[in-house]
């Protein structure tokens, strides 16, 4: 390591050197870089000092997820998790396919079967915090912490060590030709040891680590905010269920008022009409009583006048008739002649005296 003088530029380095900034360190960048970096960068023709700190982080993020379930980030595996630009100042950028939306990517199939994880929710998750990997704990469980080295980390890490190969100052140089690539990845990925550890793993806290690794501190540590961060997110997912629970009463109870005060109302027009109808009943009974009384009054007028005058008109026109029929009888016996009497009346139809007989039988 060598402090830049005055002169020095951090894009022009001296000779067998190369520029890192602190911000690369804070970004989980460990010396010897590990032989995935090394690939990458001499793939990709970049060098550190091109690299942000989001960059960075997201490049040893990777690297040591990758590593934790026990494979080697490769280009072909970097390529399906997003791809590095570079802008006109030769700066690089990194613009995932999975940490700020969800694409339909082919690839998601086999990263889900390289990486072990149940779905695409696990892989996503995984993503968005990929800056905890950068975190001591986890460097020092892949093998990239500088505690790595030291004598108690070598006891500790006896089943789960992960040699690093010293880069050479040729490694920093883009090799001209394609066989000499390929020949120098090969050579790489020969030297690479991978975590002893093969099976199947969700999450750093389920892998197979041994038990003295487990109970180092740091792991400890790195477990309580593991629980904590599980807990987190199963509280989480209980306010959303609750929420939406909450949302579903919430528009019953809508809609329930709303049937609700349709039925009031509805029984409020009953009731109007039912009023309506009785009140009509009242005034139909009220004008039948008039009628009534009417029929009767008339009913009186009419016996007490035409009917008592009808009747005496009767009895009139029978004591009449009965005193004409005594008359012509009398004049039929005697053969007198009766004064005032003419003689169309004394000659009247005897036939039509119904009550001659009697009455002659009472004059003898």
């Amino acid at each position: 390591m060598k402090v830049p003088a005055r002169s020095d530029r951090a894009c022009f380095p001296p000779p067998g050197y190369v520029t890192v900034y602190e911000f690369s360190l804070r970004a989980g960048l460990r010396f010897p870089p590990s032989s995935e970096l090394i690939d990458i960068l001499m793939i990709c023709g970049v060098c550190l000092s091109q690299f942000s700190y989001r960059v960075m982080s997201i490049m040893m993020g990777l690297i040591i997820l990758f590593r934790d379930r026990g494979v080697v980030l490769s280009s072909e595996y970097l390529s399906r998790m997003g791809r590095l630009f570079s802008d006109v100042q030769g700066r690089i950028s990194f613009r995932s396919k999975w940490l700020d939306i969800r694409t339909r990517d082919p690839s998601k199939e086999d990263l889900l079967r390289i990486l072990k994880l149940p779905d695409l929710d696990a892989l996503h998750y995984e993503v968005r915090y990929l800056s905890r990997y950068i975190n001591e704990e986890y460097l020092f469980k892949v093998g990239l912490s500088t505690q790595a080295g030291r004598s108690h980390a070598q006891m500790l890490k006896k089943s789960a060590k992960v040699s690093e190969v010293i880069p050479q100052k040729s490694h920093y140089k883009r090799p001209g030709s394609e066989e000499g690539l390929q020949a120098l990845r090969k050579k790489k990925e020969d030297e690479v040891l991978t975590v002893v550890s093969k099976g199947p793993r969700v999450s750093p806290s389920k892998s197979y680590i041994p038990e003295d690794v487990l109970n180092h501190q740091c792991i400890g540590r790195r477990r309580a905010e593991e629980l904590h961060s599980d807990f987190k997110l199963k509280m989480t997912k209980t306010l959303n269920d609750w929420n939406k629970e909450f949302v579903k009463v919430k528009y019953l109870q809508g809609e329930y008022k709303k049937k609700y005060d349709s039925k009031v109302k509805e029984m409020k027009v009953v009731e109007d009409q039912l009023e309506g109808s009785i009140e009509e009943f009242y005034k139909s009974y009220a004008f039948k009583i008039i009628i009534e009384d009417h029929i009767q009054e008339a009913r009186n007028h009419i016996y007490n006048v035409e009917v008592k005058a009808l009747e005496a008109e009767c009895v009139e026109d029978g004591f009449i008739r009965g005193f004409m029929k005594g008359v012509r009888t009398v004049h039929r016996k005697t053969r007198a002649e009766i004064k005032g009497l003419t003689p169309t009346q004394a000659s009247g139809d005897a036939s039509s005296d119904s009550g001659g007989e009697e009455l002659e039988s009472e004059l003898q």
